[in-house]
């Protein structure tokens, strides 16, 4: 099931981009197994379980980090696995004696992915922080928003997930590809001020051209041009338009009725608000369905703006599969897609530690090794169902 079959890899438990990355790991078809924490469920914010949606399709256990029985559990883990992920803070789990250089005297071979905000070295390495932080520093933050108006936070999708969940997932699958040459494995730092930074390659690129060198909200891809604008329509709602080419542009002025000449495609800033006045006023004269009725499916780069509770249920989404409902959640189906090699959600977020009993039997505990442990407190004591 999935290109990364027979890949078995740990995951240290943390909140946010690794349990992200764990989960599209898992869902490319690798052994992911979860390890949090013995007396801490590690569940962030405080939903239940069946919620956290990022630990789906992979088993959960629960041991005693604290405890060096605990810590041998998880190294003997390391000695037959492929790869190993982690989001704590620089120097945890060095002090945990579960550290790069602690796997690797185990499993010279093991790929050690870390993901951490702003790094594991530079002044800020050992300070608290979030998404927001991390993309701020970046110069993302201050490049989304409106003209006259604050930085916009855009969820955390740039730092955690972007930036950081992406960039350890695509470090770990590199490092496993060379060490199947090498038969040596190495420490992947992804750094979400890294990753949000490399996200911003391309507005680099339009600001050295001269193209998003002006104050925010006044550039082609931040809502300053009049072609790449969310507009509002008679009924409250918003469409969402983005002919940035000429002949995109022309179908859709085509299609609504409109002059060319009352609104040009220019790259002349000052044409701008002038064009997106007469533009905003034309769509507020149809309701955002009547709109999709003339627009969508078009080359006039035309989407309605849909709500979260509204886009599963959209034609196009509903016909590609693109969400899924496992439990009575609806939720986003696993993605990329593979023609020869598919990958997919291979479980429901289990309950932390459920799990535990199972897991080590099958990397090679024995019966009575996992008695003695659950005895002794170092591990759960006993699958809690949904492994």
């Amino acid at each position: 099931m999935g290109p990364l079959r027979g890949v078995r890899i740990i995951e240290l438990a943390g909140i946010g981009p690794c349990p992200m990355c764990a989960m599209l790991l898992a869902e490319l078809g690798a052994d992911v197994v979860r390890v949090d924490r013995l007396a801490d469920s590690g569940l962030g914010i405080g939903m239940a379980p069946e919620h956290h949606l990022l630990n789906r399709s992979r088993p959960s256990i629960a041991v005693d980090l604290k405890h060096p029985d605990g810590v041998e559990a998880v190294l003997r883990f390391v000695d037959r696995a492929d790869a190993l992920i982690e989001g704590f803070r620089p120097g945890v789990t060095e002090r945990l004696g579960l550290g790069p250089e602690d796997c690797a005297a185990r499993n010279p071979g093991l790929v050690y992915g870390r993901v951490t905000g702003w790094g594991q070295d530079g002044p800020l390495a050992g300070a608290a922080g979030h998404d927001l932080n991390y993309i701020a520093l970046t110069g993302a933050l201050d490049a989304i928003g409106r003209r006259d108006a604050p930085p916009t936070p855009p969820l955390n999708l740039v730092g955690d997930f972007g930036g950081g969940a992406l960039y350890l997932a695509l470090g770990v699958v590199a490092a496993l590809y060379e060490a199947r040459g090498s038969g040596r494995g190495q420490t992947v730092d992804a750094a979400m001020i890294d990753g949000a930074a490399s996200l911003m390659t391309s507005a680099c690129a339009l600001r050295a051209a001269g193209v998003g060198d002006g104050p925010r909200g006044e550039n082609v891809l931040d809502s300053g041009a009049h072609f790449y604008e969310v507009y509002e329509t008679s009924d409250g709602r918003y469409v969402s338009v983005a002919p940035v080419e000429p002949k995109f542009y022309a179908e859709l002025l085509d299609r609504i009725g409109f002059d060319p000449g009352d609104a040009p495609h220019s790259m002349d800033r000052a044409d701008w608000p002038g064009s997106k006045a007469r533009l905003a006023a034309l769509f507020r004269t149809r309701t955002r369905d009547e709109w999709c009725v003339i627009l969508e499916g078009t080359d006039a780069c035309f989407a309605p703006v849909l709500g979260m509770d509204e886009a599963p249920r959209h034609p196009h989404n509903a016909a590609r599969g693109t969400f899924v409902e496992r439990d009575g959640i609806v939720q986003p189906n696993a993605a990329p897609r593979f023609d020869r090699t598919p990958g997919g959600i291979r479980c429901s977020p289990p309950a932390p530690g459920s799990g535990t009993r199972t897991v080590l039997a099958d990397w090679g505990f024995t019966a009575s090794e996992i008695d003695d442990l659950a005895a002794r407190g170092v591990i759960a004591s006993g699958n809690a169902g949904g492994d």
